[in-house]
């Protein structure tokens, strides 16, 4: 039998992850807006990668025999001063979503919910993951300061990323 408590904090995670990869769609627009199609492609596998995220916690639920429970998605920012606030908001995000992992795995510890706390461990080393990523793309941004001809050449290479992905435990 499934934990409820934590059954309902991992349909509360199913919203944030949504709203994660929606936030991300709103950037990838904000940059093809801008021409700028690396960032836009970045940000594009952001959001799969955020839609994968919030699938993992809906099997995971299934799998417990828990009940799905989806609530409003409210909107996302939609525009930003710059490439680099674009990214300071992501990586700003990034640190809530890794606040939110970190209170499941408290809130798992404390129900003795073994199976979820496993589960979670996975969503612990990709919030270090994601962090690392996006504050990296940051700090060359940081770097790149006034100099439009540095911001082409960050646009080229986030351009490359493809979306690799270690599967969870459930998967």
């Amino acid at each position: 039998m499934p934990n409820q408590k934590t059954m309902e904090s991992f349909n509360q995670q199913i919203n944030e992850e949504i709203f994660s990869s929606y936030l991300y769609l709103s950037m990838a627009a904000y940059f093809e807006s801008k021409n700028l199609k690396g960032m836009a492609h970045w940000m594009r596998l952001q959001t799969e990668e955020e839609n994968m995220h919030a699938m993992k916690f809906f099997d995971f639920v299934l799998q417990r025999g828990g009940k799905i429970n989806l609530s409003k998605i409210e909107g996302p920012k939609t525009d930003w001063a710059s490439p680099l606030e674009a990214f300071e908001d992501s990586y700003k995000h990034e640190e809530k979503i890794t606040s939110l992992i970190n209170n499941l795995v408290d809130l798992s510890l404390k129900e003795k919910d073994h199976a979820a706390n496993a589960f979670l461990q996975w969503f612990v080393t990709e919030q270090v993951e994601e962090e690392a990523n996006v504050l990296e793309i940051v700090e060359k941004l940081k770097l790149a300061g006034d100099h439009p001809e540095v911001l082409l050449m960050i646009d080229k290479e986030l351009s490359q990323r493809t979306l690799t992905t270690t599967p969870a435990p459930n998967n």
